[in-house]
């Protein structure tokens, strides 16, 4: 990743609020969900009070209907009107109210789950920025992807409804038993038994789902993550005739996560039936004991009726509780997996109190460094090393030899193991990353380009900078007559990766940045091995304005580069072998005085 951004470009850091809470002993995943709901709580509060008056008017329909047809139907008979006007007002008054309660709770749901949707897609993109290289060289862009489209979507299809359906249904089956009971205790009792095997199948369906649907999340992120590692590394797959190979690869995924949809189609068929029948057969037993009750006289038939409708209503949420099931355990699974990502800590944390580096002057010392990957064996054993302000110091070496790691510990992509890298004799690790990063630029061979026009992506450097000193910046480098010939000149957007210009025009606009940062210390990580030599001479003139009055270090295979240096390190599996000026080295007939005569050869 090319990194040529200073401080005054780089977001404020997210403090501890965009990391899952962590308590001792709390469910990361209820932590995380707590900490989303605490900020509309209010909203929420308000959302429960909405579906339960609405499931309270709901409710007392049957209530009304059973009123109308053994109190209000006689009472018409007889000539007084009124309490079957008060049935039927009472029931359309009730149907009114539910209805528009029921539209207020979407409305209130959609509000409150889109703010919480609003804040974990926002934490999620704040604390990957803030997690350091380490974390990002393991953890690949495809999982990240998922986390922010797969895993969210989840999310929001639970809380998009689905958790006030829920919280609903549980509470219409609860107040449809007490007043069914209240009205009628023996149907009532009928009722109640019937909740036994349907809690049986609802159990049955819980411990099943909730490994089915895991599969098919995890199928899902499966799916994505080789997308879209396909899709970045198209040039290579082409390249090398590996579409059919790749093609193969991907389809078998994509049979695996249909199949694991297919199960769970076919686990929910069984549940949903189950309960349909469960529930039929209870409004049967309902209506027999009720009907031969009446036939006998020891029941109303409106007190019947309501006791029908009742128990048609009882199993209706149910039904309802499996449909959303599914999304509840996608969204738990998903929820698990976010809580992990926002619970990750940055191997290289901000430190409590930086120390300020105001003016850096750019003296650099690895003081007895020692450093490894992870467990990996140490890349560096010991090395010392001292850099004075203003001096361009050259790395040489084989691949592998620790050159690149130095670089990443000067701009603390790492933290060493033991020793520390000190910048104007304060160790890196107490500096703050704005002070760092304003200090330290990193230029690598890549030479990402944003999406956006060839200006935006110069002003990373200083997102502050008028177009005059973007311009000067791109003149300093040798692009500026590059982006002129531009259909739209700085103007012209260079699309993803900056497909619109050449290896060698990309490296330049990232020369750009880094000029127009103006940092006290320049790292150049191979920033030159994409130029042809038509370019790398335009370059080596650019280089020369960019380096000039700056500690640099400059990494690269080409000599051409190296011997523009004042000084030059051999390092050979992370031990410093030879330093020297480059004549000086190549008047010492070692390893670089070699390399200086292979390569001359090259140009005879």
């Amino acid at each position: 990743m090319t990194t040529t951004t200073p401080a005054s470009a780089t977001p404020d850091l997210p403090d501890s609020s965009d990391r899952a809470p962590a308590h001792e002993g709390a469910n990361p995943s209820l932590a995380l969900l707590g900490s989303l709901v605490r900020p509309v709580r209010g909203r929420a509060i308000r959302l429960a009070l909405t579906v339960a008056v609405a499931q309270l008017a709901l409710v007392s329909g049957p209530a009304l209907v059973a009123y109308g047809i053994d109190t209000g139907i006689p009472a018409l008979v007889d000539g007084s009107p009124t309490p079957a006007l008060v049935a039927t007002f009472g029931y359309l008054g009730v149907a009114v109210v539910g209805g528009l309660l029921s539209a207020e709770t979407v409305r209130l749901a959609a509000r409150v789950s889109q703010a919480m949707l609003l804040d974990l897609r926002s934490r999620l993109f704040r604390h990957t920025q803030r997690l350091d290289l380490e974390f990002h060289e393991r953890y690949t862009s495809g999982r990240i992807i998922s986390r922010q489209t797969s895993d969210t979507e989840a999310l929001r299809e639970l809380l998009d409804g689905g958790v006030t359906a829920l919280a609903a249904s549980g509470l219409s089956m609860i107040l449809t038993a007490a007043s069914l009971v209240l009205l009628d205790w023996r149907s009532g009792l009928v009722l109640i038994a019937a909740l036994v095997p349907g809690a049986i199948v609802t159990r049955w369906f819980q411990l099943r789902s909730q490994v089915q649907y895991r599969r098919q999340r995890n199928a899902a992120a499966r799916v994505i993550v080789r997308f879209v590692e396909s899709m970045t590394g198209i040039r290579a797959l082409q390249a090398f005739r590996r579409e059919r190979a790749t093609s193969k690869e991907y389809s078998t995924l994509a049979l695996e996560y249909r199949q694991a949809n297919l199960e769970g189609i076919r686990l929910f068929g069984v549940f949903d039936t189950s309960l349909t029948l469960i529930g039929n057969v209870s409004v049967a037993a309902v209506l027999l004991v009720g009907g031969l009750r009446v036939l006998d006289g020891g029941m109303d038939v409106g007190v019947l009726a309501a006791a029908v409708l009742y128990s048609k209503r009882f199993f209706a949420p149910l039904q309802q509780i499996g449909t959303f099931y599914n999304s509840m355990q996608s969204a738990v699974a998903a929820l698990e997996k976010l809580a992990s990502l926002l619970g990750e800590e940055p191997t290289v944390p901000e430190p409590t109190r930086p120390v300020p580096l105001p003016r850096p002057r750019g003296e650099l010392r690895l003081d007895h460094v020692e450093f490894g990957y992870g467990t990996h064996p140490s890349v560096l054993p010991d090395l010392d090393l001292h850099i004075p302000v203003g001096q361009n110091l050259a790395l040489v070496g084989t691949t592998g030899a620790g050159k690149s790691t130095i670089a990443k510990l000067v701009a603390r992509f790492y933290d060493v193991r033991q020793g520390a890298v000190r910048l104007d004799g304060v160790d890196v690790r107490e500096l703050s990353t704005r002070d760092l990063r304003r200090a330290v630029v990193l230029v690598t061979q890549e030479s990402y380009l944003f999406s956006g026009s060839v200006a935006a992506n110069i002003a990373i450097g200083d997102p502050g900078a008028s177009r005059e000193r973007i311009e000067a910046a791109a003149r300093a480098v040798g692009v500026h007559d590059a982006v002129l010939a531009l259909p739209q000149g700085y103007d012209t957007p260079v699309d993803t990766r900056g497909v619109r210009l050449s290896a060698g025009q990309r490296q330049l606009v990232s020369f750009a940045r880094a000029f127009l940062a103006d940092p006290a210390v320049l790292v150049l990580d191979e920033a030159t091995s994409a130029l042809d030599v038509p370019g790398e001479q335009q370059v080596q003139e650019g280089l020369r304005t960019l380096l000039a009055g700056r500690t640099a270090i400059v990494i690269a295979h080409r000599l051409s580069t190296v011997m523009a240096s004042d000084r030059v390190i051999v390092v050979e599996h992370g031990a410093i072998l030879e330093d020297g000026t480059p004549a000086e080295l190549v008047a010492a007939g070692g390893r670089f005085s070699d390399l200086y005569h292979d390569w001359q050869a090259t140009l005879a």
